[in-house]
């Protein structure tokens, strides 16, 4: 889980949006509480509550108080169009301009794509 350049409460905000995306966290379902997330990856109960806050200022998570964090309704909805965006912001976008600037247009940059899925 340690990605050195990037802050451990994002890592572990991340790796619970995973866990919602791949169905192992379903909607209205009990997120892992803070001191599980602490003892599971070796971490301050504090960094692991900034994650799940971070969640819950996303819309991710919503709180119950006294009995915990769960998975808010359409949260995997959220996160995958949160995800695609920043998937368009940071690899489609560049790769056109790049495409561009060697005289490829979009048409020519899909038949790559294809080629390169094929092999």
């Amino acid at each position: 889980m340690r990605d050195e350049g990037r802050p451990i409460f994002l890592q572990i905000a991340e790796l619970i949006e995973d866990s919602i995306i791949g169905g192992t966290l379903e909607e209205e379902t009990q997120a892992p509480s803070t001191n599980e997330l602490a003892a599971f990856h070796r971490i301050n109960p504090a960094t692991a509550a900034k994650g799940l806050n971070h969640l819950v200022a996303d819309g991710v998570l919503y709180k119950k108080r006294g009995i915990g964090m769960f998975v808010a309704e359409g949260a995997r909805t959220r996160i995958r169009d949160r995800r695609k965006q920043a998937f368009a912001e940071d690899f489609v976008r560049p790769l056109l301009a790049e495409a561009s600037r060697l005289g490829m247009d979009p048409r020519d940059v899909t038949k790559l794509i294809e080629n390169e899925g094929r092999a």
